[in-house]
């Protein structure tokens, strides 16, 4: 009986330091990449080292604060599409993956934070597919460039949050169609792989920044990782 006891305890502590972990990821609203673009739901560099279980756990300490990036390094390009006025004194940069669900709820936050502060902010869409998790983020994000040479970069991107659930190569042109597009254009853009370098390119970029995971973005060079709530970002934007 002692031996059942303490076997049932062992098994509902793992089950209990599974859940605790499960559980941070998600509040975290962030999905990590790995090495060589496999993705999982952690860094293979952030797993957390297992307590000997004849040692009390103790939690974790705080992570330190993200060290500021240098702005030579997000500089904002002529070529790139902007959202807001182009010349706010706030500029948001984010790396984002169309097929991840984090990148659409914080989609969904930048919006607001656009309608809000529409003289104050700027913001700068750039792709990071997680192709291992994501098997439509690289073509979703090359449709979305393809789109921009119609002037409807944003409309698409919208259009392609707003439908993530249904997300997939055919929903590619639908989207395009739904959006009023030439889709005859869009469609040969598409086919022709006429911006696979450049999506890739955003990705190493990104990396280069210390983009480890989706959606990361940067507040006039603070990093600022996961799918922050509104309140969180309006801070930091009411801060500068």
């Amino acid at each position: 009986m002692e031996k059942n006891q303490k076997q049932s305890f062992g098994l509902g502590l793992a089950i209990g330091i599974a859940a605790v972990s499960l559980i941070g990821f998600v509040i975290m609203g962030v999905a990590y990449v790995q090495k060589g673009n496999n993705t999982n739901t952690a860094d293979s560099d952030k797993e957390a080292a297992v307590a000997d279980k004849n040692e009390p756990t103790t939690p974790p300490p705080a992570p330190d604060p993200a060290p500021e990036v240098d702005l030579k390094k997000l500089e904002v390009r002529n070529s790139e599409y902007i959202r807001g006025k182009k010349d706010a004194p706030v500029t948001v940069i984010t790396y984002s993956d169309y097929q991840c669900p984090f990148c659409s709820r914080f989609h969904d936050t930048m919006k607001q934070v656009i309608a809000d502060y529409p003289n104050k902010v700027r913001w700068v869409y750039r792709s990071f597919p997680l192709s291992s998790l994501h098997p439509y983020a690289q073509k979703a994000a090359e449709a979305a460039e393809c789109a921009g040479e119609q002037n409807k970069f944003w409309e698409y991107t919208d259009e392609i949050f707003a439908n993530q659930a249904s997300l997939n190569n055919d929903y590619l042109t639908t989207a395009a169609k739904n959006i009023k597009l030439n889709t005859t254009k869009f469609e040969s853009c598409l086919n022709d792989g006429k911006y696979v370098a450049k999506v890739k390119s955003d990705f190493s970029e990104g990396q280069s920044l210390g983009v480890n995971g989706t959606p990361g973005s940067f507040i006039n060079g603070q990093s600022v990782k996961g799918a922050l709530p509104y309140e969180n970002i309006k801070a930091i934007i009411d801060s500068l």
